[in-house]
């Protein structure tokens, strides 16, 4: 159990919260919450830190942002009483298409696609960020065990003895284990002098989501297109937009600018181009956003009584759609490794118990880190003989249904 006391300050005549936890989360994003949720579950005592308070991160207006949930995600956030506080139901995806081409013309005719016989559940859930991060809050708040600082600046000692955070407001945290949830940037990793490799790729993704003409009946499309894969992801409908999708669009820096800028109906003219007629008439919804695409990942994921997870472990190109899955992966397996050695009761900063989380995590995840970034530049260009490469490669996974299914079990993460 965690313990908390009071203890005079003097001048200030204000009382210091001293927190004793077994585990402090730099980081209150999906990652770094659902790991605290998890581990109170099972009656690990946490605290989460973040610079940011949690309540406005939860935008009451839909703003068109959405994740990819995959079913070993989902039995995550099951395991961790966050995926029945969703304010609205995820919407499963239970077909993919994949296709190959270029703007404005039909696509391949050699096409790969994914459907309901190729697994016993779907492939995936979509559920709005904004749905999210209220369920993660709710979530938090109605645990006994999670003790939340946010919005707080704070400073971090880390020793063999221990893990003490100190909040410019006078509150501190004492902890067995650090943990570093607090994305690409990280502040803590940098404190950590952990060193990180980057890779940029030029390409910048348009995230916005549509309102469409026809139903999406649950499928999905992943279109490869020269300036980068172009997706559509069904989303639950509301009683203004009955049939709803998220966008994921890459493109060239310079040409993802310019179309994120257009007019509405130029905007909608070259979603067109790219989706086709297979929704019927499109009408953006909510606002554009535009984020840089880059790849990295930190040479270590441990240092004393530190680890890291998420994005501040690592990040990839999201042509896949696995960076919030993969940063997912991670809270599985540290949340096991820390709630049975918690059960033993160990000291949960043993670099014995981290090396172990890095031997399990970091390989994975590098795996995934390369396939990501040959996918891009196989798929990324015009190059006519790659064309036709990747061509002949979807049509022969089409064809194998072993192989297929086997693509889909590693995607899910089950």
């Amino acid at each position: 159990m965690s313990s908390t006391t009071e203890q005079s300050t003097g001048e200030q005549g204000r009382g210091e919260t001293v927190t004793d936890v077994a585990v402090c989360i730099i980081g209150a994003g999906p990652v770094g919450a659902t790991l605290a949720c998890r581990l109170a579950r099972d009656g690990v005592p946490v605290a989460v830190v973040d610079r940011a308070a949690l309540p406005p991160m939860e935008n009451p207006e839909f703003d068109g942002r959405a994740y990819a949930i995959a079913a070993g995600s989902k039995n995550l956030l099951a395991a961790a009483g966050v995926w029945e506080h969703l304010p609205q139901i995820a919407c499963p995806i239970e077909d993919i298409l994949v296709t190959d081409g270029r703007p404005g013309q039909p696509p391949s005719p050699l096409s790969l696609e994914f459907t309901r016989e190729d697994s016993t559940q779907p492939f995936g859930w979509m559920a709005e960020a904004r749905a999210l991060r209220v369920a993660l809050n709710a979530t938090l708040h109605n645990s006994p065990l999670v003790t939340v600082l946010a919005p707080a600046d704070v400073s971090i000692v880390r020793n063999e003895n221990g893990v003490t955070v100190k909040a410019t407001d006078g509150r501190t945290i004492r902890a067995q284990l650090l943990v570093a949830a607090d994305g690409r940037g990280s502040r803590t990793r940098s404190q950590a002098g952990i060193p990180i490799t980057k890779l940029a790729y030029g390409q910048s993704g348009i995230v916005c989501a549509i309102a469409h003409e026809y139903p999406h009946d649950n499928g999905a499309l992943e279109h490869f297109l020269p300036g980068g894969p172009f997706a559509q992801l069904p989303m639950t409908g509301t009683a203004e937009h009955p049939n709803l999708s998220a966008i994921v669009w890459s493109e060239k820096d310079a040409m993802a600018r310019r179309i994120a800028a257009l007019p509405e109906e130029q905007f909608k003219r070259e979603l067109k181009r790219r989706i086709g007629d297979r929704l019927g008439d499109v009408t953006p919804v909510g606002r554009r956003w535009v984020y840089p695409l880059a790849a990295q990942y930190a040479q270590r994921y441990t240092a004393t009584r530190l680890v890291l997870a998420g994005d501040a472990a690592h990040g990839i190109h999201p042509i896949a759609g696995q960076g919030l899955n993969l940063g997912f992966r991670d809270v599985i397996a540290l949340s096991d490794i820390l709630i049975t050695a918690h059960g033993k009761g160990e000291d949960l900063g043993n670099p014995a118990l981290l090396a172990r989380y890095q031997a399990r995590c970091r390989p994975a995840n590098m795996m995934m880190f390369v396939a990501t970034d040959a996918l891009d530049r196989l798929f990324s260009n015009d190059n006519p003989v790659l064309r036709l490469a990747r061509d002949v490669g979807i049509a022969t996974v089409q064809r194998l249904p072993r192989l297929r299914k086997a693509f889909v079990k590693h995607a899910m993460g089950v």
